[in-house]
């Protein structure tokens, strides 16, 4: 078979080989350790098999023919070692190598190129089995990835099932969202694991979402009641604002107060400007009623002075000495105290305690005259007294027996209740001096 008009590169002459068996005396032709090219142009390749003809060199000498059929086996090498530094150094997709490896198997099968084809065979039986390694392991690499992908996306599941029932609304929230995120970075695993765990996911999330809604629902749903509860307490309020019944009004002020504090949150914004209101309404009428009532103090100063005048009057008739003549001096103080009037607010509960102190003081010794002078107490204390001297009479004549009798244990007994008789005799005596005075 001739070879096309591509022209072989000029290559030194192989040194002289046997004359093959058909070949005309003188013919020159050129081999080397793998192939011939024979004077007539036959060429042929060496393999473990032996020799086989490959075609006909008809472009030029047995020499260029045979350079030409090297290169061609050059050419075929080099494809080889590129493949193997793909495989070795670069990351080659598998397919893609198997597609070179085939197209590689395909031009080994019979090829015109001269050269160790065994050796070269060998090497890309080689390559076919490191590409089955890589794929290998590539394999358990992604099966690795996905038992861990699986692990991975279980525990995303479990933590958005349990923080389906959490009521921390924004931090949950903000961590399914992160959950999220964090799903799309794991890889993807077979089509039904992915799904029924995407779909666990989503029922979890969808859960919170909805209890989440609920919530927020019911929460404005009682802000705008606490919020119509509100402006009522505010209008009120502003219809008091010019109220100059100082008393009643700071009362009622005083319960609108305690509602309001009670009656819970409306939204922020609609929160501060019903407070805005109510408290300008409370200053209006508080700054009026103050001011009033520091008029009305400044009129009250005279009034204090007199009241401080009846205090000290009222002071000196302590401690009490004559109890007639002192109740007598109080009432007379008491009546010009009511008639004096108010004083300054500031003043009022010390001038009125002092008063009260001098009223306690005379009621007191009113009380301890009376104890005094008590008939019925005093008759008890006589006959206590009687009856303590009659028992002491009757314990001297048992002492004066038992003496005379010299019985001891009977002189000691009287003895003993003599001493006491006259102890509670002393007791009781005074208890009735204190009628004599």
């Amino acid at each position: 078979m001739s070879e096309g008009p591509e022209q072989p590169e000029q290559t030194a002459t192989a040194e002289p080989q046997p004359q093959a068996q058909g070949e005309a005396p003188g013919e020159a032709a050129a081999s080397s350790e793998w192939g011939r090219v024979a004077a007539d142009g036959s060429v042929f390749v060496h393999t473990a098999e032996g020799e086989r003809q490959i075609g006909s060199w008809a472009a030029g000498t047995p020499q260029e023919g045979l350079a030409f059929y090297q290169r061609k086996f050059d050419g075929l090498k080099a494809e080889v070692e590129l493949l193997e530094k793909r495989l070795s150094t670069a990351h080659l997709d598998a397919k893609d190598a198997d597609a070179s490896i085939a197209k590689l198997r395909e031009q080994l099968v019979e090829p015109h190129a001269i050269g160790d084809l065994d050796a070269l065979r060998k090497r890309l039986d080689k390559l076919g089995e490191l590409a089955e390694q890589r794929r290998a392991a590539k394999r358990e690499a992604r099966a690795r990835q996905q038992a861990e992908a699986a692990v991975h996306k279980e525990r995303i599941v479990a933590e958005a099932e349990s923080l389906a029932q959490s009521a921390e609304w924004k931090t949950t929230g903000e961590r399914l969202r992160a959950l999220v995120d964090e799903w799309k970075q794991v890889p993807r695993l077979d089509r039904k694991s992915d799904d029924e765990l995407w779909s666990r996911f989503s029922t979890a999330r969808s859960a919170f979402a909805k209890r989440r809604k609920t919530h927020f629902a019911q929460l404005d749903a009682e802000r705008e009641e606490v919020r119509a509860r509100k402006e009522a307490l505010v209008e009120e309020a502003e219809s008091l604002a010019e109220s100059t019944d100082w008393a009643n009004t700071a009362q009622r002020f005083r319960d609108l107060m305690k509602q309001w504090k009670t009656a819970g949150r409306a939204q922020r914004e609609v929160e501060d400007k019903l407070w805005e209101r109510f408290k300008h309404a409370q200053d209006t009428f508080f700054a009026a009623r103050n001011a009033d009532l520091d008029q009305r103090d400044a009129g009250f100063r005279e009034n204090q002075s007199r009241k401080e005048e009846l205090l000290a009057e009222a002071q000196k008739l302590l401690p009490v000495t004559d109890l007639k003549a002192a109740r007598h001096a109080l009432r007379g103080i008491q009546a010009r105290w009511e008639e004096i009037g108010p004083v300054p607010r500031e003043t009022k509960p010390r001038l009125e305690g002092a008063l009260r102190d001098v009223e306690r003081a005379v009621a007191d010794a009113e009380q301890a005259e009376w104890k005094r002078t008590n008939p019925e107490a005093k008759a008890r204390a006589e006959a206590t007294v009687r009856q303590l001297e009659a028992s002491i009479a009757k314990f001297e004549k048992e002492l004066e027996r038992a003496r005379a009798a010299g019985q001891q244990r009977k002189i000691d007994d009287a003895e003993a209740a003599l001493a006491a008789r006259h102890e509670w005799l002393a007791q009781a005596q005074a208890a009735l001096d204190e009628f004599t005075r």
